[in-house]
């Protein structure tokens, strides 16, 4: 791989990271469930709670020397970002509760906790993308929440998977997984609305 190669995965890959697509696609998906501009704070706490909280957990480990940077490539490092993420997940889930935010935020919330378990699960024996579950759970619930045409999205999700597999950072199958975890997120909150 090129040296230009390299660094455009890189920038690419930190431009979609976790935190950031949550920050984009949650106000989005707020806006649609309220019906009105009424739902944007209500995504901003999703992606408060779902991206920003354990972004800063990451980053506050890494300061720290725990992790060499944000992408703790070692899996066996990953337990504790799992359960700050559910734990944060949690919380804002219930504040969404006890504020009456609209069935549809709180439902995205709900499924993005239900992949969270999940990815966990899979990270104790296997190493699965968060970036691309991540990616591919807003695409979908995009869609879910907007109209079909969000689908489109999912070119998004597959640069995300070429950026992870490009620096080295997981296989073709762990981008795969990672990408159908989220799908599958995307699909239960449609079961839910």
């Amino acid at each position: 791989m090129t040296d230009t190669t390299t660094t455009t995965a890189r920038v690419v890959t930190d431009v979609l990271q976790p935190r950031n697509v949550l920050l984009a696609g949650m106000p989005a998906i707020g806006l649609a469930a309220a019906g009105d501009w009424t739902g944007v704070p209500w995504g901003l706490l999703g992606a408060l709670c779902a991206g920003i909280v354990p972004a800063s957990y990451i980053e506050w480990e890494r300061r720290r020397g725990t992790w060499g940077d944000r992408h703790v490539v070692d899996r066996t490092q990953r337990a504790p970002i799992f359960l700050v993420i559910l734990g944060s997940i949690g919380a804002g889930a219930a504040l969404m509760t006890a504020g009456g935010a609209p069935g549809g935020i709180l439902v995205a919330m709900l499924a993005l906790w239900a992949m969270t378990v999940l990815l966990l699960a899979v990270n104790t024996v296997w190493k699965i993308s968060v970036d691309c579950a991540v990616a591919s759970a807003v695409a979908g619930m995009l869609a879910v929440v907007h109209s079909p045409w969000w689908l489109a999205g999912y070119a998004v999700v597959a640069v995300v998977c070429w950026t992870r597999v490009a620096l080295g950072y997981h296989t073709v199958a762990q981008t795969v997984a990672g990408t159908g975890l989220g799908a599958a997120a995307a699909g239960a909150a449609l079961g839910l609305l």
